[in-house]
């Protein structure tokens, strides 16, 4: 049985790397401006804890023990599925022991529910992409074996700032303040261009 997040988690995550992120606490609301401010959580899109070492290290990442500070951005993330959004869950990218504490991170991950993505790397100048985060969550586009995504890629669309991006939606890379918009079916009646950060990020 997946093990739930708990408030513990959230709360211990952010203990990970006090030189690293000033990040918002779990509770914080989103922008007025994101559809996932009236997100409800989604069975399809759960988070399992549990899995996240195997998701880490399937994107071709690593667990760190703290955040890193020599690459610092954040780009945002909504989904929606039937112009309905669907919760991005905080603690992706992010793993937990037996006691439900947080004990390691990746250097791309969440906080919270607000849809924020954290790049917070150790090395300068490494791409990180969309793909890797929904491996990490292990959603979309894996293989189906046991801790990886599941969910075909077809029928959905991303867009960047606005505007559709057609190279491939496991490619994009994050850039600092991006807004990404990944949709399934019926399209939105508005695809958000921006997202109001908080003061710092």
């Amino acid at each position: 049985m997946h093990t739930k997040l708990t408030l513990a988690i959230a709360l211990s995550a952010m203990t990970l790397g006090v030189a690293g992120c000033a990040a918002p606490a779990p509770s914080t609301a989103p922008s007025p401006e994101s559809p996932a401010a009236s997100a409800a959580p989604s069975p399809d899109f759960a988070l399992d804890i549990t899995g996240a070492p195997g998701r880490i290290s399937q994107a071709g990442l690593t667990v760190l023990t703290a955040e890193g500070n020599v690459d610092h951005y954040h780009a945002h993330l909504d989904v929606l599925k039937d112009g309905k959004p669907i919760a991005v869950p905080a603690n992706i990218g992010i793993t937990a022991g037996a006691d439900h504490r947080a004990n390691g991170i990746s250097a791309l991950h969440t906080h919270d529910t607000t849809g924020v993505v954290h790049i917070e790397s150790p090395t300068a100048g490494q791409v990180f992409t969309l793909g890797q985060l929904l491996t990490e969550w292990g959603v979309l586009g894996g293989t189906g074996a046991p801790g990886t995504g599941g969910g075909s890629l077809d029928g959905w669309t991303v867009y960047v700032n606005g505007r559709k991006f057609d190279a491939g939606i496991r490619d994009l890379p994050f850039k600092a303040h991006d807004e990404i918009v990944l949709s399934y079916g019926t399209a939105p009646a508005t695809i958000h261009a921006s997202y109001d950060f908080p003061p710092g990020e």
